[in-house]
């Protein structure tokens, strides 16, 4: 008989389940009650019942634990001293979507030398989470692979789903059921009919699915959602160039009116707004935040690269010769100018506001 299955598969290697990995490595109460606080209060910020801005900061990726808990650390201190006018969410990104090829993220190949040790990438990064979690700090992170959330879903305050996925069913679903609030971002155009998929992604994903997915032992089984009401759209800009300026942000708000939704439009300083240049991240984020102190209130939060140096860096064949505390994916802004930032924007965001500014839609 001919083979007709398995034709392209070198290998299967059965993981760990669920919820044995989780109660082999489980969240405690304290850091429990910081991922149940920190979704509550961004559900607020983005749904408009909390003034404050949304800031999730951090690297584009984690391929360094020691230099992400530094980081983490003095993001820490920073948020402590914001926290009444600006919440601080840690980017915590551990899968990279790739146009073509290339590093696919510290859960996929945490040794960074092609090995793919995926059940050790899973393991140290949610040793990271939990304890990046300790510092009081929520984490935030962008959903690539279905499975993934079994693993790490319950220490993520806040989720993303990226311009390349934005238009796929699978994730979708996925974010229908996922427990924290999500971010669309806009297709990789950056072009307004690309806003309206993002749009479209958050009526779909507040819609309940059935799907198949595994659960905690393991098992493929029917996964019925109720759908996540806590959906927004990211601005990231795309090939045919930036789209945060203020007639952007109004197309975004309209799209969403006209889809029945409450408009929230978070702003990402870098990708296509930034020109994939670091040093325009804060051209991006002065504007931005120019328009809401201005009294676009719809405007309910940003996203910063930032690490604890600037630039980026290519990972060669020996990981050993890497400089530290420098992303290895896109390039981030340091971390001097991102604290510089965050409390221009606190302070920004304690003056007063002009008499005619509009009421939130």
């Amino acid at each position: 008989m001919k083979q007709t299955s398995n034709l392209h598969i070198e290998s299967m290697v059965p993981l760990e389940p669920p919820d044995a990995f989780v109660k082999r490595i489980p969240i405690t109460d304290s850091v429990a009650e910081v991922v149940y606080n920190s979704r509550e209060d961004i559900k607020k910020i983005v749904s408009g019942r909390d003034s404050r801005l949304l800031m999730l900061v951090g690297p584009c990726s984690i391929h360094d634990e020691k230099a992400g808990l530094e980081y983490a650390g003095r993001l820490a201190r920073l948020a402590d001293r914001v926290r009444d006018r600006v919440m601080i969410v840690m980017r915590v990104y551990f899968e990279k979507p790739r146009t073509t090829v290339g590093w696919k993220g510290f859960i996929n190949d945490p040794h960074l030398n092609g090995s793919f040790d995926m059940a050790t990438g899973l393991e140290r990064g949610r040793k990271f989470l939990l304890n990046v979690l300790q510092t009081g700090l929520p984490a935030a992170t962008e959903w690539l692979d279905p499975v993934t959330p079994q693993y790490l879903a319950d220490v993520i305050s806040w989720g993303a789903v990226g311009a390349r996925t934005v238009e796929s069913q699978t994730h979708r679903e996925l974010a229908s059921g996922l427990s924290m609030p999500i971010g669309f971002k806009n297709g990789t155009g950056g072009t307004l009919h690309s806003i309206q998929i993002a749009a479209d992604a958050i009526v779909s994903s507040r819609a309940a699915h059935t799907f198949l997915s595994v659960d905690g032992y393991g098992r493929v089984c029917i996964i019925k959602t109720t759908g996540n009401p806590d959906g927004h759209i990211i601005l990231r800009g795309g090939v045919n160039g930036p789209n945060y300026g203020a007639e952007h942000v109004g197309n975004a708000v309209e799209r969403m009116k006209k889809a029945g939704l409450q408009p929230s439009v978070v702003v990402d300083c870098s990708h296509g707004n930034s020109g994939k240049d670091h040093r325009n991240q804060p051209v991006v984020f002065r504007n931005v935040m120019g328009q809401r102190l201005g009294g676009n209130t719809n405007i309910t939060g940003m996203m910063l690269e930032s690490h604890l140096f600037e630039g980026s860096q290519k990972l060669g064949a020996d990981p050993s010769q890497l400089k530290y505390g420098v992303s290895i994916t896109d390039a981030c802004v340091d971390w001097e100018t991102t604290e510089e930032l965050m409390l221009e924007a606190y302070h920004g965001l304690k003056q007063p506001r002009p008499a005619a500014a509009p009421a939130r839609a």
